[in-house]
């Protein structure tokens, strides 16, 4: 079987090679994660491997149905996921390490941000809004329409107002803009629950049960703003305590002093069933893809001398051995090696002295004949007779 071919010949860039593309699926199921471009490349995925199978199995008419078809869903994704995928760019731009991308800083919106919260409740007008920090929500909301704008009081007010027909949800802010309205959170299972928190209470608390977002939650009934975070609900009396919990809500937290080890184990304990399935698929993907590989590889084999004379014998050369160069589909020439690759050169024409015999593509035996020799070195190989003594 060439898989196991395949896994005898792993190359240090084969492990390079896997390694990179698991690092980037794992990240781009973690910033897709509960999109619905997840969704979509999930289905692009399981159509690569049905039309590699196909093709590998030789399926004519399904592989050409595929490439018709790939062009055509390649440009639609392209259109329908464009706001997901300028994200993922924005991400692995090299510019935030050197800090020349756009960001956005707390203190141009936060104020506007703070007093539209204040303004809903001074009209007593219920408002359900979630600060996204570190962990993406898309896991743990539900339904949402996606907008973009600032958070300022006109447009939080336009938002909950009770004519409007996206009041009745929670509005997501990532990075001091309003991305999601209409989300639907999930309601906390705790007991024990003051029994004048609504529905809007419990939802905040059941988000912050689950990452590490803040809601801030406005009281329809008594008007009054409260803040969920970490397990917990804080009741905030007035703008000041609120800016002051929206700005640290807002910080990028400091770099931990933990050791190497440390980091290590974290690294690795952390999503890890996640980055194991990811690991999972991309090794299936390289074992179904790696065979039709074009690929050369480089090996040496013992040059067997036959049929010398009886009369003479050979001096020179005592072990001889060549090198070849092969080049063929990685499931063919992979499995290349002394132990299956022979090459001789018939002496029974040879006479007394030094003698040249040629190394040609004639002289070696191959598995079978897909594989084409690109270089054989020595070329030629020189030897010396001498008259056997009688």
């Amino acid at each position: 079987m060439h898989f196991i071919a395949l896994i005898a010949n792993l190359r240090p860039q084969d492990v390079i090679d896997i390694l990179f593309l698991t690092v980037l699926a794992y990240h781009l199921y973690i910033w897709f994660r509960g999109t619905k471009a997840l969704k979509a490349l999930v289905g692009l995925l399981i159509l690569g491997i049905v039309f590699t199978v196909a093709r590998t199995w030789g399926l004519f008419l399904t592989t050409w149905v595929f490439q018709i078809l790939w062009q055509v869903l390649v440009i639609l994704l392209i259109i329908l996921f464009q706001s997901e995928i300028r994200q993922a760019l924005e991400r692995v731009n090299p510019l935030q390490a050197i800090g020349l991308r756009r960001v956005s800083k707390p203190e141009k919106w936060i104020p506007g941000f703070i007093q539209g919260v204040f303004s809903l409740a001074e009209r007593k007008i219920g408002a359900l809004i979630i600060i996204e920090r570190g962990e993406k929500v898309e896991e743990f909301i539900t339904e949402g329409q996606s907008v973009e704008g600032e958070p300022t009081p006109e447009f939080l007010m336009s938002i909950f107002q009770k004519e409007s027909p996206l009041h009745d949800g929670a509005v997501l802010i990532r990075d001091g803009r309003i991305v999601q309205v209409a989300c639907y959170l999930p309601l906390s299972p705790a007991e024990g629950l003051p029994k004048q928190w609504g529905t809007r209470h419990r939802a905040a608390l059941g988000l912050s049960e689950r990452c590490d977002s803040w809601v801030v939650v406005v009281s329809e009934e008594r008007g009054e703003v409260s803040l969920a975070r970490e397990k917990e609900m804080i009741h905030v009396a007035d703008p000041q305590e609120l800016s002051r919990l929206v700005l640290e809500a807002t910080a990028r937290p400091g770099p931990l002093k933990t050791s190497r080890q440390q980091r290590i184990l974290s690294f690795i304990v952390h999503q890890w069933r996640a980055k194991l399935s990811t690991l999972f698929i991309v090794c299936l993907l390289w074992l179904l893809l790696a065979g039709q590989q074009d690929f050369e590889v480089t090996f040496t084999v013992p040059l067997k001398l036959k049929d010398i004379p009886t009369q003479m014998h050979l001096l020179e050369p005592a072990n001889p051995k060549v090198q070849i160069t092969v080049r063929g589909l990685r499931k063919d020439a992979s499995v290349l090696s002394g132990k299956n690759v022979l090459a001789e050169i018939d002496l029974s024409t040879a006479g007394l002295g030094r003698r040249v015999f040629p190394i040609t593509r004639d002289q070696l035996r191959l598995p079978n004949d897909r594989i084409q020799v690109i270089k054989i070195e020595p070329s030629q190989v020189e030897c010396k007779f001498k008259e056997t003594p009688k």
